[in-house]
C-alpha cells in the first residue's frame, strides 16, 4: 500500500517523462492557461484572507473526485502528465515555469493556484486537455476539478528547464539545489508532532504565484494556510543556485489555544548506517538522506547529533534561546557509503534554517520513529516556541532555508565526520567510535595537548581511547558505554585543548 509519503519521495504526482522532454519546451508551441475572472492583489490580500478565515469554524476543503479521478490506482495515478505544451510560462523568458499537478490517488485534497501579474490575480482552471492520461481513460466534458499543488521549474541556459521544488500534499514541500535529487521534505507548520493529542496537519487552501522576472531570478509565491487550530498567511521567496534559498514570511491567526506547534518543520529518511545496522539485512552499506541535526544555539556553540532508525519512539528536546541556525544535515558525500545507483542517497540536499528575527525561549525537538521501510520519513525536527498561540492574536515569524551541499555558515571547529556503533565488550556495554576532521589535526604542535571530554548521564564511560591522525587530520574517540540497570544514557562529548573547544560538540541518545 502505498502513502502520502511514497509519492513525495519517489518524486511523482504528475511528473513529466523526463529532463529531455523538459528540455524541448521551449521550442515548443505554448497553450493558454484557462483562467478565472480577475481579481485585485496586494502584499496584504493573504493575511486578510486568513485573518478573516480564523474567526469561521474550520471547514476542510471538499476531496471528492468524479471517476476516474476517485479511484486511481497508483501507476494510473503516475501516469497522469502534463502535455509540454501546458507548462505555465514555459515559453516565455521568466527564468522559471509551473507545472499544475493533478489531483486523485492519494493527492486527492484540491489546492487552488493563482497566477499575479500586474497587481491582478487570476484563478487557475483546470483543463483536461492539458493532461496526457496515458491509460486512464477520461469522459469528455471533464468540470474543473482544480489542482493538487505544482511543482516549479527554472529555465537554464542550455539545457531547457529543471525542477527546483514541489509543492504537494497538506503543507509540504521540497527543494533542491543544482546537482541534487529530491531528499529531505519541509512543511509549512507543525502541531502537536509525536504528542499524546494526536498531531495536526495544516494544508495550503490556495497559493499565490506571481510571474517572475528574468532579472530577479527569484519566485514568489503566497500562500493561505488553514487547519482546525490555526490559519496563516506565508510568503515564500526562491532563489535557486548552488544553493537554493527560501525566504519564509508567515503571519499565523490561531482559533484555539495552542501549546505545541513548530517553526521550520523538516523531516527526512533514515533506515540504517553505521550508528545503527542491527536491522540491516541489505546489499547497500547505508540509507539515509540525513547523517544528523545541526544545531547553533543562542550562546554561539555548534551542537552535531547523530540521528538513528530506534527500537521505539524517541524525542529529544534541545533547549534554548534566540536560535542562530538549525537543520538536517547530509554530510555523506561518497557513493561508497551507499552503493545505490538509483536513489544516490549521498547527493540528497541539507536543509538549513536561519531565523531572520529572535524567536525567544523554546527548544529544537528532535523526533525519531521506527521505521521498515526507507520511503518513510522517520526523522523530524522543528524549533518548538516556548511561548503559545492565543485565539485573538497574531504571531509573525520569519527564516532562511538553505537548500544545500552543506551550510553557508560554518563552524571554525573541527567537525564530526563520523560516528560508528556496535556491541562491546560485554552483552550490556555498547562501543562507539566518534571521529572528529579538521585541519587542526594536520599539525602536531596545535593537538599536543587534545583532551576528549566525554560524560554520559546515566550510565559510566568504559575505555576511552583517542586516535589521532595528522596525515588523515582525524582524531577519533573510542569508547564504550556501560548503563547500568538503565535503557538510555545521553552522551556528550567534546574535544578540548588549553581548556577550549577545538570540536563542535557531540550529543547522542544511546538506548537498546
Amino acid at each position: 500500500m502505498y502513502g502520502r509519503r511514497d509519492l513525495l519521495k519517489l518524486g511523482l504526482g504528475g511528473a513529466l517523462a523526463g529532463l529531455g522532454e523538459m528540455a524541448a519546451r521551449a521550442a515548443t508551441a505554448q497553450a493558454a492557461p484557462a483562467l478565472a475572472d480577475p481579481i485585485n492583489f496586494t502584499p496584504d490580500l493573504v493575511a486578510d484572507m486568513a485573518r478573516d478565515l480564523a474567526k469561521r469554524p474550520y471547514a476542510a476543503p471538499s476531496a471528492d473526485l468524479p471517476e476516474p479521478f476517485a479511484s486511481l490506482t497508483y501507476d494510473q495515478y503516475v501516469g497522469i502528465r502534463l502535455k509540454t505544451e501546458a507548462t505555465i510560462w514555459g515559453s516565455e523568458r521568466t527564468g522559471f515555469a509551473i507545472e499544475p499537478l493533478h489531483r486523485g490517488f492519494i493527492f486527492a485534497s484540491p489546492m487552488e493556484l493563482h497566477l499575479v501579474d500586474g497587481g491582478v490575480a487570476r484563478r487557475l482552471v483546470y483543463e483536461a486537455s492539458h493532461y496526457d492520461f496515458g491509460r486512464v481513460e477520461v469522459p469528455p466534458n471533464m468540470p474543473d476539478i482544480g489542482f493538487s499543488g505544482f511543482r516549479l521549474l527554472q529555465s537554464r541556459e542550455g539545457s531547457g528547464l529543471s525542477e527546483v521544488a514541489i509543492f504537494q500534499g497538506a503543507s509540504f514541500f521540497r527543494a533542491l539545489a543544482r546537482g541534487q535529487n529530491l531528499g529531505v521534505m519541509a512543511r509549512a507548520l507543525s502541531i502537536r508532532t509525536a504528542d499524546p493529542k494526536g498531531e495536526e496537519f495544516p494544508l495550503f487552501r490556495a497559493i499565490f504565484l506571481e510571474k517572475p522576472s528574468l532579472a530577479t531570478n527569484a519566485f514568489i509565491a503566497h500562500a493561505l494556510l488553514d487547519s482546525q487550530s490555526v490559519t496563516g498567511a506565508y510568503r515564500f521567496t526562491l532563489r535557486p543556485g548552488e544553493a537554493t534559498i527560501i525566504d519564509t514570511e508567515l503571519t499565523l491567526f490561531p482559533r484555539v489555544e495552542i501549546d505545541h506547534f513548530g517553526l521550520g518543520p523538516m523531516q527526512a529518511t533514515y533506515l540504517f548506517g553505521p550508528i545503527d545496522r542491527r536491522r540491516a539485512d541489505d546489499v547497500r552499506p547505508g540509507v539515509y538522506e540525513v547523517t544528523g541535526l545541526q544545531i547553533l544555539n543562542g550562546n554561539g556553540e555548534w551542537l552535531w547529533r547523530p540521528v538513528a532508525n530506534r527500537e521505539t519512539l524517541q524525542v529529544s528536546a534541545f533547549l534554548g534561546e534566540n536560535p542562530r541556525g538549525f537543520g538536517m544535515l547530509q554530510r555523506d558525500r561518497a557513493f561508497e557509503s551507499f552503493e545505490d545507483d538509483e536513489q544516490h542517497w549521498e547527493r540528497r540536499p541539507s536543509l538549513w534554517i536561519e531565523p531572520i528575527d529572535d524567536w525567544g525561549a523554546g527548544m529544537v525537538d528532535l523526533v525519531e520513529i521506527p521505521s521498515e521501510s526507507e520511503v518513510n520519513d522517520n526523522i523530524v525536527g522543528y524549533w518548538r516556541p516556548k511561548q503559545n498561540l492565543t485565539p485573538g492574536t497574531e504571531a509573525r515569524f520569519a527564516y532562511r532555508q538553505f537548500w544545500c551541499w552543506s551550510p553557508p555558515e560554518r563552524t571554525a571547529l573541527s567537525e564530526v565526520r563520523a560516528t560508528f556503533s556496535g556491541h562491546g565488550s560485554s552483552a550490556k556495554r555498547r562501543r562507539f567510535i566518534v571521529e572528529f576532521a579538521g585541519e587542526i589535526f594536520a599539525d602536531p604542535q596545535r593537538t599536543a595537548d587534545v583532551t576528549p571530554m566525554l560524560n554520559a548521564a546515566p550510565g559510566t564511560i568504559i575505555a576511552i581511547h583517542p586516535y589521532l591522525s595528522h596525515a588523515r587530520k582525524t582524531y577519533r574517540v573510542a569508547f564504550e558505554i556501560d548503563p547500568g540497570s538503565d535503557n538510555y544514557s545521553e552522551l556528550r562529548l567534546v574535544l578540548e585543548s588549553a581548556g577550549k573547544p577545538i570540536s563542535e560538540t557531540w550529543l547522542y541518545r544511546w538506548t537498546p
